[in-house]
């Protein structure tokens, strides 16, 4: 069945969960969930041009367009190994608390130099975004980039049997998804899951050679390591960097940025590439998706990233907004979500921090937040209460940095009247 299921795969033009955005040729998977059954529009999915689809209801059974499976999802996961093997490229996987998709994005940039390369599009890293990730890949691919999200043990595991990688990195072990994990052991033990998988298929490791425990963890495996002779040449406006004697000249701020740049200068390195591919694919790629993406308005300098949060990366964004060379620094913090019982311990915590960097305005958002005892901030319970309440004028010569969760929605305040010209 699940030869058949590729061949038909092939002849597709991809495939699709969603039929309100069904195209010509595309083969439906009817995916089911707790609160949605894709099996109820297969009809319409056939009708809007997919070339076949697969359901879990057998009522379909007699019908030719159609493939019954006892779980489309568990099918959509098989059929993307299946393809991963018929395609037999290198699959280079990374995971980690923080960096995920800005060093992906770099690879993405530094390999597309010299290879067809293709990558996780946005953030389908999860069991269903691994496998259209996969299946997105076509025989004219040389490379293939997947990112991997997990917020419980063992969903690596799983994503790395799907993807099977021949080579990976995890960015960095952080206090992301507590409430999951159950601890910061449980983080870096799932997190590190994929360096289980490597070792048990004899894979390639690249590892930060400022990462003690990391270094430790892949003792006896195939390890490539980022180069020692490199250091920060300059922090603001954006990170520049010497790596090899070679000044690198990023589009990136914050030195957290430095080390996923690096990742990125290391896998091309592993690869292959001559170092000037290597720093030009460094050195043109522009952050965006609100993933620490300056914005300039007026005299203003916005540093927005607000497209996820947890304590560790809001820590050193914190640090990076205090490092700014500019005497006026404002941060807009949201809350962080995923922290179970660390909720309250870990905003306070924050809150704290941005006391001490001596940061001018700090406004808090969101209950966890407006929980934090803490003078020197105004909390607000809200991005509403926020939006009613704050005016920052623009024509201030000044950095301001917004933070938070992706749920917070904080990038509204750039179309908000709370930003004054």
């Amino acid at each position: 069945m699940l030869q058949q299921l590729h061949q038909i795969f092939l002849k597709s033009s991809g495939v699709n969960t969603d039929t309100r955005s069904i195209e010509k040729d595309q083969l439906f998977f009817a995916l089911k969930g707790d609160n949605f059954d894709g099996n109820q529009y297969i009809e319409q999915a056939l009708n809007n041009g997919a070339i076949h689809a697969v359901s879990s209801n057998t009522i379909w059974s007699e019908d030719p367009r159609v493939t019954v499976v006892k779980n489309t999802l568990t099918t959509l996961q098989e059929l993307a190994t299946h393809h991963r093997n018929h395609l037999n490229i290198p699959i280079i996987a990374l995971t980690g608390s923080n960096g995920k998709t800005t060093t992906k994005e770099l690879i993405l940039s530094v390999l597309s130099n010299q290879f067809k390369v293709k990558g996780t599009k946005g953030n389908l890293n999860n069991h269903i975004g691994v496998p259209l990730t996969l299946l997105s890949f076509d025989s004219s691919l040389q490379v293939g980039v997947v990112e991997m999200g997990a917020n419980h043990p063992k969903e690596i595991a799983t994503l790395c049997e799907i993807a099977q990688p021949n080579i990976g990195l995890i960015t960095n072990y952080g206090k992301a998804h507590l409430e999951g994990f159950g601890s910061i052991e449980g983080v870096k033990n799932s997190k590190s899951e994929l360096y289980d998988y490597l070792k048990e298929n004899n894979g390639k490791v690249i590892v930060g050679k400022w990462d003690p425990e990391q270094i430790v963890r892949t003792v006896g495996m195939n390890q490539f390591f980022t180069p020692s002779n490199t250091r920060i040449h300059s922090k603001t406006p954006y990170i520049q960097f010497i790596v090899e004697d070679n000044l690198i000249k990023t589009q990136l701020t914050g030195v957290y940025n430095y080390h996923n740049a690096l990742f990125a200068y290391t896998v091309g390195k592993l690869m292959e590439m001559q170092t000037e591919q290597i720093i030009s694919g460094i050195e043109n790629y522009s952050p965006k998706n609100n993933r620490s993406q300056i914005i300039l308005k007026n005299n203003t300098k916005i540093i927005l990233d607000a497209y996820n949060a947890n304590p560790s990366s809001m820590k050193v964004a914190l640090e990076n907004l205090a490092a700014q060379d500019y005497i006026h620094k404002i941060a807009i913090l949201g809350d962080m979500f995923e922290l179970g019982k660390y909720a309250k311990e870990e905003h306070q915590n924050i809150a704290y921090i941005s006391q001490k960097l001596k940061i001018n305005d700090v406004y808090l958002i969101g209950e966890n937040f407006l929980k934090s005892e803490i003078k020197t901030a105004a909390q607000f319970k809200d991005l509403t209460e926020f939006l009613i309440n704050t005016d920052i004028h623009t024509e201030k010569e000044q950095v301001i940095l917004i933070k938070g969760s992706r749920g917070m929605g904080l990038e509204k305040i750039l179309e908000s009247d709370s930003l004054k010209n």
